[in-house]
């Protein structure tokens, strides 16, 4: 029983180091794959007949990113996509999803100088639970006083998945927490099961 016990272990401490690096090269392959497939149809298409040649399709993909950034500076088109964005916010579970993505994706891209990123414990009630958060806010005097005045607005993620609440949460409920942005993210995210203070820091 204890070789079954043990083989078990080495079989999950194989799968836990293999897996996380299985599934990014997985989506990294699919990503340039579908760049591939279906920029490289367009390019075959348009180019003159001999000019194409393999990888252009993620060449493409990559300067279309690099395009639409720079697009994004510009007023103009920043108001094109605003309407887009309407567009989809108007379709009732793919709004959803996408605000998600968008939500999160804009947190997490967000430089260091570019607001709060303070990890926090934010207090329920007199139970003695807390839950783990991030400060993206604390000038709300947009939002009025019976609203907005002494409170900070948290950002709760929700574990293994993309998404979570935006709380308003008064500043004495609020607990500033010494860890790393990453760290905690990563511990939230897993639900605890990785534990952050022993990964290396981003």
């Amino acid at each position: 029983m204890g070789y079954y016990k043990r083989f078990n272990k080495i079989i999950l401490t194989g799968l836990i180091a293999v897996l996380p690096i299985t599934a990014t090269l997985y989506l990294l392959v699919w990503l340039m794959t579908t760049a591939e497939n279906v920029l490289g149809r367009v390019l075959q298409f348009s180019l003159p007949e001999g000019w194409y040649k393999p990888g252009m399709g993620v060449a493409a993909g990559l300067v279309m990113i690099l395009l639409t950034g720079l697009m994004m500076e510009n007023f103009f088109a920043r108001k094109v996509v605003e309407k887009a964005e309407g567009m989809i916010y108007r379709v009732p579970l793919i709004k959803s999803i996408y605000r998600a993505v968008r939500d999160f994706l804009t947190f997490l891209s967000q430089g260091k100088n570019r607001g709060p990123r303070q990890v926090v414990a934010v207090k329920v009630g007199q139970t003695g639970i807390k839950l783990v958060g991030f400060v993206t806010r604390n000038d709300l005097s947009f939002l009025g006083e019976g609203l907005g005045e002494g409170r900070v607005a948290v950002y709760i993620p929700l574990s293994y998945q993309i998404g979570g609440y935006t709380a308003l949460v008064p500043q004495s409920a609020v607990e500033p927490l010494d860890v790393p942005l990453e760290k905690a993210m990563q511990f939230v995210m897993t639900a605890g099961i990785i534990e952050g203070s022993k990964q290396k820091d981003i």
